[in-house]
């Protein structure tokens, strides 16, 4: 077992099993000064119960359904959610970017809300590169020649990936807790137990147990995942029933099991993605222009910021944003998160 595709493993899962000390992530942190100059009017999280109106646009083997805000003639920005969240984690970031005057696309990823297949005979995949060929598919639909990227968790991997497979349709990223590609070879290889229980769920979901219950429970479950992954958020009621009427999608939960699987090597992929496969499983260096960033409370796995720094070749920046903040960062911080993108977009 070679110790590049370990590496490849740590930096994809984050070894360090949730103990993360807060001074760790100082290491790369150049002045801020430079957001001082452009900086937002003050947002407050949670300000905004709503989005605003989903529209449709057929998008490769997609349906889309996606929210678009601020003038059309403006600097395109598309944010991407992660599981199991959905588009309300940009709420507070759209329109603070809409009326900084860009033009702002919040997709349902698949599986997600209005977003639906075409056809019954599409594969119900949730292979990391077939979400992304997703949102290139949805930029061509909507006639974006390039865009700045920001997300996390999945959203932050679908990102990296376009990044690396198709750098010319992106302009700059914002991708919360770093450097996120991984591969199914690097997947393989077993981590410390306690970085191992981290992932309880991806080894719950490998059996058909784990897809029943998921299935019958999926909002309690996804619940309990809001709560392990920001354990300092008191999010209400509310506002976490906004997001997980998302999850009542159909094709929801095999997407989310496919994807879990497909890491593991229990799923197979889709053959048309092997070449880009092969791409990313030389875990290649992102030379877009970069902020990455992490809260100091996120209680999921997460990897080291100075285990990603030499992962981004371009203009590169990572952020800490202190204060109880966890895995949701957009909608937990959504200040941080829209400074970042307006900074990232002038580099």
């Amino acid at each position: 077992m070679s110790q590049s595709i370990d590496q490849q493993r740590r930096n994809f899962l984050g070894i360090a099993g949730g103990a993360l000390a807060a001074a760790g992530f100082g290491i790369i942190a150049p002045a801020r000064a430079q957001s001082k100059a452009t900086a937002l009017p003050a947002i407050k999280p949670g300000a905004r119960s709503s989005i605003g109106p989903v529209k449709q646009i057929n998008a490769g083997v997609l349906n889309v359904g996606y929210v678009e805000t601020g003038p059309g003639s403006g600097p395109a920005v598309i944010l991407l959610h992660g599981w199991p969240y959905d588009m309300h984690s940009y709420a507070d970031v759209a329109p603070a970017l809409a009326e900084a005057g860009y033009r702002v696309i919040v997709p349902h990823m698949r599986g997600y809300g209005t977003t639906r297949f075409l056809s019954t005979d599409t594969m119900r995949s949730g292979q990391p590169v077939a979400v992304a060929a997703d949102i290139i598919a949805l930029m061509d639909a909507l006639k974006i020649e390039k865009a700045v990227l920001g997300g996390y968790d999945w959203g932050a991997r679908t990102a990296n990936i376009m990044a690396v497979l198709w750098p010319e349709r992106c302009k700059a990223m914002v991708s919360v807790s770093g450097y996120l590609i991984g591969s199914q070879q690097a997947g393989k290889v077993p981590l410390p137990p306690k970085a191992e229980l981290q992932w309880w769920y991806q080894f719950y979901f490998a059996t058909e147990r784990g897809r029943e219950g998921y299935a019958k429970n999926r909002h309690d479950f996804a619940k309990l995942i809001w709560q392990l992954a920001s354990p300092k958020w008191q999010f209400d009621d509310a506002t976490y029933d906004r997001s997980a009427a998302a999850f009542e999608n159909p094709d929801h939960v095999d997407i989310v099991i496919h994807n879990y699987r497909w890491r593991l090597g229990l799923a197979e992929g889709e053959a048309k993605y092997d070449a880009y496969e092969k791409t990313l499983a030389q875990a290649p260096v992102i030379a877009i222009p970069t902020i990455t960033m992490e809260g100091d409370a996120n209680g999921a796995p997460h990897p080291e910021p100075a285990a990603y720094a030499k992962k981004f070749s371009g203009h590169y920046e990572h952020r800490l944003i202190t204060g109880g903040i966890g895995h949701n960062l957009p909608q937990e911080a959504p200040q941080a998160f829209a400074q970042a993108i307006i900074d990232v977009s002038r580099t």
